[in-house]
């Protein structure tokens, strides 16, 4: 059986695959709002932007992090900042999906930039919500969130001494 670590090494370099081509496509879609038009671009652009950004930044945390830094990783940041990402994508993609279907006219090269965007947005919330379900799993079965202590909650008694 493949082990949890390829598994979410290959997660890994498809979030980070993905959020180089959503960084692209609403970049494109971005330039072109703010130079082709009077309006600046729709904030559903910019949001997908940006959560690629913290995509390609927390993709680095999380591997690079444990490998090189060990003393600065944690488990529950690296849940937090994988639940973190599926929320921000999961927002992102939907906003943009709503936002497009209210548009009147839609055509041409940055239409569909703007439509690829929303599915591969849709991709990346998909493998974040994956890897946080590995990471989870992987963080409940470790024991760190065990009610029961390890140690016993009562020193142990001590015995008297004979008094000389």
């Amino acid at each position: 059986m493949i082990s949890t670590n390829v598994i979410l090494l290959g997660l890994r370099a498809a979030q980070l695959a993905f959020a180089f081509i959503v960084m692209a496509l609403t970049a494109y879609v971005a330039h072109w709002y703010n130079v082709d038009t009077l309006t600046s671009s729709p904030s559903q652009i910019d949001w997908l932007l940006a959560v690629s950004l913290f995509t390609i930044v927390s993709v680095a945390y999380l591997e690079l992090t444990p490998r090189f830094i060990p003393r600065l990783s944690h488990q529950m940041v690296a849940v937090g900042i994988e639940a973190t990402n599926a929320v921000f994508h999961f927002s992102g993609f939907i906003a943009l999906a709503v936002f497009m279907s209210r548009l009147l006219y839609c055509r041409g090269s940055v239409c569909g930039a703007a439509r690829a965007s929303i599915a591969f947005g849709a991709f990346e919330f998909v493998l974040w919500t994956v890897s946080l379900i590995i990471t989870g799993k992987e963080v409940v079965q470790s024991g760190i969130l065990r009610r029961t202590p390890k140690v016993p909650l009562k020193a142990p008694q001590m015995k008297e001494t004979q008094a000389a």
